[in-house]
């Protein structure tokens, strides 16, 4: 197997037993709805989403959903394939958004629903309940955006390259 290869599988593989084992942590410990205080904004609060990200299609479930998750996973996996090898950190961010997202799918297919536990909020207001797989995600899109758009183009323009707006 390719070091490359090796070394994206591993990180794959590490985000999904963490993201698996705290979320494992957290429907053993904790009741559906209970909420634990960690800091003045931020709860550890047990929560279910039977939606995608931030509840958005809650309405929509089963099948429906884990089907629409391995179709954007098939998606991203082809996206990443064509990444050049020498793009390091979108390798990176790829490799955490496909973690992130087999995590969810786990949940999705075996419970039916995804556990989120993550809260963060001040007296009157909060943010969604997410996880850590919705975390690998958001932070491996943006570090993908921030390679093709900045570091990239940096590095194109360095070397005397075009941009797509020059």
């Amino acid at each position: 197997m390719r070091p490359r290869l090796l070394s994206a599988l591993s990180i794959v593989a590490l985000a999904v037993a963490v993201d698996q084992g705290i979320k494992r942590l957290v429907v053993d410990t904790m009741g559906l709805g209970e909420a634990i205080e960690v800091l003045p904004f931020l709860a550890l609060f047990h929560a279910r989403n039977e939606g995608i990200a931030f509840s958005m299609l809650d309405g929509f479930h089963g099948l429906g959903l884990a089907a629409i998750s391995v179709v954007v996973l098939g998606f991203v996996g082809w996206l990443w394939w064509n990444t050049p090898a020498d793009r390091k950190l979108t390798q990176f961010g790829f490799a955490i958004i496909v973690g992130g997202a087999i995590g969810n799918l786990i949940d999705r297919v075996s419970l039916g629903y995804v556990v989120d536990y993550i809260l963060f909020h001040t007296p009157v207001w909060s943010f969604a309940v997410f996880n850590l797989a919705d975390t690998f995600i958001s932070v491996g899109a943006a570090l993908i955006l921030l390679d093709e758009f900045v570091l990239h183009r940096k590095k194109r323009d360095a070397e005397g390259g075009k941009t797509a707006d020059s």
